[in-house]
């Protein structure tokens, strides 16, 4: 069968091809299988409780119900949802935000394709532009996303903060960093970062939020792992929002990844855009997760399960990986990037005499899959060779499951140095 240029894009095997396939392989592959390579949150008891008690509530309810599943929703998205995330986020930022303020896409990643290729690419007065990303890694799922016919992400490279013996720190460069409305649509940064757990720090924000408003280009914030939620979040950091931010925000890493809800707190300019492309392609956003949603923020509850339960989980979580590492890699030349937020480790092996995609292959022989570092840096099209020598590590699953990994890992980098 022959398929137009525009679908050759989908018949290439790219980052988030395998992330997502790994995860369906896993599911069905032999056992032993320890799955650190994807982006599945932790089942967390009381979060799932809670959530299953608002599902009963709207489903013993006929209406609630009955809308729920047999009704489409605004193009916008669930006018109650926005409405209550709205007040949500007055109430407790101070923002000044309504309904008009508010979209919603069918996950994260609907919300980024239209966001970069509507601030990317070709424009009227003939400049192509781009996406910067002021520091890469950067997630992996970015990087398919454009649809023109070249590259729409430029990247930089980090300044790199060495930490003690065992730990390192990525910074945003920015004595290097210009950005250039004749080249630049608009600049984008995850905080926390996939898939490092970098969180840029308020004075950053604000740098790159003041040098942004200077070049009259909007700053895209991915806060799918960030504030005001999940709020998985280990520093002190505060949420920022204006108009001139666009707000990516997702209900997935709440533990609500089946419901593929992705939220965009934007300009009402923003908003309707993402509207008319809802209707266009898919008539409407799904209603169960922002049904869900809404149910969570009238009881309370969205907000105080970050504080008090997913918060927690993921803090003792990340401390009992960083123990593993420090003592299965005791002996290993890796640098651990400081563990400020998200569900992953970024591992750095100092002159690791085979590639981070050799390893990944050698892993998968034993059952263990993980992320190679090369995929996490779309937009720097140098041979970096830092870029080879790292790995992200979820650490969501269960702390057997982490524990034998992580120990996988070591003997198999372990065995690469040794055959050098």
């Amino acid at each position: 069968m022959q398929f137009s240029l525009f679908a050759q894009r989908f018949q290439q095997e790219t980052g988030t091809v395998q992330l997502m396939d790994d995860l369906g392989k896993a599911r069905w592959a032999k056992p032993p299988v320890y799955m650190l390579g994807g982006g599945n949150p932790a089942h967390i008891p009381e979060v799932e409780t809670t959530f299953k008690a608002a599902l009963s509530a709207i489903l013993e309810n006929e209406q609630d119900f009955g809308q729920m599943i047999g009704e489409y929703d605004s193009p916008q998205g669930n006018t109650l949802f926005c409405r209550s995330l709205a007040a949500m986020l007055n109430a407790e930022f101070g923002w000044p935000v309504s309904a008009d303020n508010i979209a919603i896409t069918n996950g994260s990643q609907s919300s980024f394709g239209l966001l970069f290729n509507a601030l990317a690419g070709y424009f009227d007065d003939g400049y192509f532009k781009k996406i910067l990303l002021p520091i890469t890694p950067e997630y992996v799922g970015y990087a398919d996303v454009g649809l023109a016919d070249q590259d729409i992400f430029e990247g930089r490279r980090p300044a790199i903060e060495r930490i003690g013996e065992r730990a390192f720190k990525y910074r945003v460069d920015f004595e290097r960093l210009v950005i250039n409305p004749h080249r630049h649509g608009a600049v984008c940064v995850s905080r926390p970062t996939n898939p490092t757990g970098n969180v840029i720090s308020d004075e950053e924000l604000d740098e790159l939020r003041n040098r942004c408003r200077d070049a009259g280009v909007p700053l895209i914030i991915d806060s799918a792992y960030g504030l005001p939620f999940p709020g998985i979040v280990f520093t002190d950091a505060k949420p920022r929002w204006d108009e001139g931010i666009i707000l990516c925000l997702s209900l997935s890493k709440l533990g609500l990844p089946g419901l593929r809800t992705g939220i965009v707190v934007a300009s009402s300019d923003v908003t309707r855009l993402i509207r008319n492309a809802n209707a266009i392609n898919s008539l409407a956003p799904g209603r169960v997760g922002p049904t869900l949603a809404t149910a969570l923020l009238k009881r309370g509850d969205l907000m105080r399960l970050c504080k008090e339960a997913i918060l927690p989980h993921y803090q003792s979580k990340v401390n009992h990986a960083l123990s593993m590492v420090n003592w299965f890699m005791r002996d290993l030349p890796v640098r651990v990037h400081c563990a400020e937020g998200a569900i992953f480790l970024w591992l750095w092996f100092e002159r690791l005499p085979i590639t981070s995609g050799e390893l990944y292959q050698r892993l998968v022989h034993k059952g263990v899959y993980i992320l190679p570092g090369h995929h996490f840096f779309p937009g720097l099209n140098d041979d970096w060779r830092h870029r080879h020598e790292c790995i992200r590590v979820n650490y969501a699953a269960a702390d057997d499951i982490v524990e034998t990994g992580l120990q996988l890992i070591a003997d198999t980098v372990r065995e690469a140095y040794s055959q050098r």
